[in-house]
């Protein structure tokens, strides 16, 4: 498979600007090897829906202008549409457990989440922050949802503290069993 492929591939699955040096690392490459598999990229994308974006030091994939009216009708529609059972679960974890990752949200709910997180970005319920720590993006409520609930802060949420004795001892158990 040619390199720019590997490399839109990788853009693509982390959904997120990464570093130029990471990725030359991850494929084993040579400074004139990258350059050529961008200038690819680059080429190959023109006439998508996708482009690539480039600083200094990092690239990200991101969608073409000319789909901006096309991605605000869908956002419209998805804003009037109810967050559904899946978006309710989700938005519940995040409120309660946050900030915490994808995977986290993933082994907690059983299935993937990545439809319903964008989908309650979109809604300005959550937001996504990088933690250097632990280098993941965890995911938490935005303070826009707390004024919409009501609240200043998490804990002031119905038995948050109860819940999270019974979550922090479900949690040390299945890691026991492991």
């Amino acid at each position: 498979m040619p390199i720019d492929v590997l490399i839109e591939g990788f853009l693509f699955y982390k959904s997120a600007p990464q570093k130029k040096q990471v990725i030359i690392k991850l494929f084993d490459l040579t400074e004139e090897d990258f350059s050529n598999a961008i200038s690819a990229l680059k080429e190959r994308l023109q006439n998508g829906a996708t482009r690539l974006i480039e600083t200094d030091d990092e690239l990200r994939l991101v969608l073409c202008q000319e789909m901006s009216p096309i991605i605000d009708e869908m956002r419209k529609s998805e804003l009037k549409s109810d967050i559904g059972k899946a978006g309710a679960e989700t938005l519940a974890i995040i409120l309660y457990r946050g900030p915490v990752s994808r995977a986290e949200i993933d082994k907690i709910r059983g299935v993937n989440s990545s439809f319903i997180l964008r989908n309650l970005m979109v809604r300005g319920l959550i937001e996504r922050n990088y933690h250097k720590k632990n280098a993941v993006y965890k995911f938490s409520a935005t303070t826009a949802l707390l004024a919409h609930l009501g609240i200043t802060e998490k804990n002031q949420l119905p038995d948050f503290v109860n819940f999270n004795n019974i979550a922090d001892n479900f949690s040390l158990e299945i890691e026991t069993k492991n």
